[in-house]
């Protein structure tokens, strides 16, 4: 693939993730980074690649995250990071550390998303 494709398809992926279409980013990412290993690029390019990739899936994380909190804080007043991590795995398919969980919590809190705090390793409503 030429730079300039590769560069119009990052580009691609950086409008999706505009569009908080970030499954759809992330496909196009994935498909990336695999002709990014047989190609020879520059490295802002493999960086900007890297970084969006990181990025999209953060988002997603978060998306998918938020989505569930939203609806659990209306069924209940707190949840454990641990039976939170086992309900996204077993509805969501979301396979993630608990630490990156409250890490994408936190980032959801910082940004207005979510209204909760921690106490200790329960999420509180």
């Amino acid at each position: 693939m030429k730079t300039q494709e590769f560069i119009k398809r990052l580009n691609d992926a950086q409008e999706l993730m505009f569009k908080e279409k970030y499954k759809e980013a992330i496909e196009v990412i994935e498909q990336l980074k695999k002709i990014e290993k047989t190609g020879d690029f520059n490295y802002n390019l493999t960086h900007k690649l890297y970084q969006l990739d990181s990025n999209s899936n953060s988002l997603y994380n978060q998306q998918i995250i938020l989505k569930n909190l939203l609806t659990l804080s209306k069924e209940r007043n707190s949840i454990s990071l641990n039976k939170l991590n086992h309900l996204l795995k077993e509805n969501e398919g979301l396979n993630i550390d608990t630490s990156i969980l409250r890490r994408e919590i936190e980032i959801l809190i910082l940004r207005s998303l979510l209204s909760a705090k921690f106490e200790e390793d329960n999420l509180l409503f």
